[in-house]
């Protein structure tokens, strides 16, 4: 992946200066009939308000409400009015064509309370108060996220299975990937929205596909994986298929990460470059390092925010479970790729693409600037491989292990008094509720293996 940090700076502030009438020219030279107003619930849900062309005028002035009583971690009911307020930068046309030959396109929202503040419980605008925080010191964030899914048969009736369709694995090719030409379409149809692939392939497990796209600024990447995730569904529901990021649909095979490979950028280079020391790291970005071990326990509630996700962060299939780094293996949670100069850059490998995308990339920068706001130092990097440690070898080396299950990680959370100031108090309390509650519903559910195991012998 390649990870240049001047040649972003330059394109995120040409699209910073798309206003509304680029947009109403967009729109119109594009047929676009129908433009959804899209936004997040805190636990990552897309949400959408689709207008017709002809409020386009309404929409960009900020004048769209809707019920946020209705939304997860939202408001009360007697506070539900709430405005959206697109940003013109994120205006995209979909290549799929709707009724009559005309298209349809997306704004990303903010949202706005009633009386016209920045609305706590927004997960975008979380982000934007963490990247404020950054530019503080200086700093931009570039981004460039790997992102695996699935790709299951449907049933006679049109429900998901998890039957895989195909029998490949790690970078096998049709006759054997199956969901090749899928895959195919998604990335044409993700070409023709303006994203740059660099790559896609077949991951380890059957029916597992991994599609990469370029490096970008944290606020634009995160609206991107937001976008991904709806375009991957979509078009794997037009082959017949199902597409989901569960983390660990399947027992006794690999499950799907989403390794964010990330730097800061200031005055128009990369941060973390130091030709003079011996790894070419710089100051910054082993402080940056040490920010991200030293608070990755409490943010793997966010990066990993789901039961399930738990069933993938185990040693048997290669998911980064230890808190440690290195240049030289997979093994730990943080590497460091070999390739220098401006793509330097590290990859958090632990988080898993059920994740908010706003609040995940709003905690780990969160982190790295607490440990750049403190000077902290990292351990030593460690590069054996983990996963062939013992429990004595790993507490002599000081290697600590990420929460174990989602309640672990929530307690974490509650401890952590930066990661819980990069979400806020309305979306720390409203997040921390609604995973409570789906921890214990799954902890009171009677499960299949438990009949399986129990019925007849008890």
């Amino acid at each position: 992946m390649s990870f240049e940090g001047v040649e972003e700076k330059d394109s995120a502030e040409k699209r910073h200066n798309i206003d509304k009438e680029d947009v109403f020219r967009m729109a119109r030279n594009n047929n676009v009939q129908f433009i959804r107003m899209q936004f997040t619930d805190i636990v990552g849900a897309m949400k959408s308000v689709t207008i017709p062309l002809s409020q386009l005028p309404k929409a960009l002035d900020g004048e769209i409400m809707f019920d946020g009583s209705s939304i997860e971690g939202f408001v009360r009911i007697e506070e539900s009015d709430m405005y959206l307020r697109p940003d013109p930068a994120t205006f995209l046309i979909y290549p799929w064509l709707v009724a009559d030959g005309g298209t349809e396109a997306r704004l990303m929202c903010d949202v706005y309370t009633y009386d016209g503040m920045p609305f706590a419980g927004c997960p975008r605008n979380a982000l934007q108060r963490v990247l404020a925080e950054a530019g503080e010191l200086g700093y931009g964030m570039c981004v460039g996220p790997e992102l695996e899914f699935f790709l299951f048969h449907r049933d006679e009736r049109g429900r998901p299975t998890t039957v895989t369709h195909d029998k490949a694995g790690y970078f096998d090719m049709a006759p054997v990937d199956k969901g090749e030409a899928a895959r195919h379409d998604i990335v044409v149809n993700l070409q023709k929205m303006g994203f740059e692939i660099e790559a896609s392939h077949h991951e380890a497990a059957p029916g597992q596909h991994e599609i990469d796209f370029k490096y970008t600024d944290a606020l634009e990447m995160a609206d991107k994986m937001v976008t991904f995730r709806f375009v991957v569904r979509s078009i794997a529901q037009r082959h017949g298929l199902h597409a989901t990021f569960m983390p660990k649909p399947i027992k006794g095979i690999s499950g799907s990460g989403m390794h964010v490979n990330q730097s800061l950028f200031k005055d128009g280079r990369n941060a973390f470059i130091n030709s003079e020391d011996p790894q070419k790291l710089s100051a910054v970005a082993y402080q940056y390092i040490a920010g991200v071990l030293a608070h990755a326990r409490a943010f793997t509630a966010l990066t990993n925010p789901t039961v399930n996700s738990y069933k993938r962060l185990v040693p048997e299939y290669e998911a980064p479970c230890h808190i440690a780094w290195s240049e030289r293996n997979r093994s730990p949670l943080i590497r460091i790729p070999a390739k220098r100069g401006m793509s330097t850059r590290i990859e958090i490998r632990s988080a898993d693409p059920s994740c908010n995308p706003y609040l995940a990339l709003a905690v780990q920068l969160k982190a790295g600037l607490d440990g750049i706001k403190k000077g902290l130092k990292p351990p030593e990097p460690v590069d054996i491989n983990i996963f062939d440690l013992t429990d004595e070898e790993l507490t002599r080396m000081g290697i600590e292990i990420l929460p174990r299950d989602l309640k672990e990680a929530l307690r974490e959370l509650t401890r952590d008094d930066v990661i819980r100031d990069a979400l806020g108090p309305h979306i720390y309390s409203r997040f921390l509720e609604a995973k409570s509650r789906e921890y214990e519903e799954y902890n009171t559910t009677v499960h299949d293996w438990e009949i399986k195991q129990y019925l007849a012998t008890y």
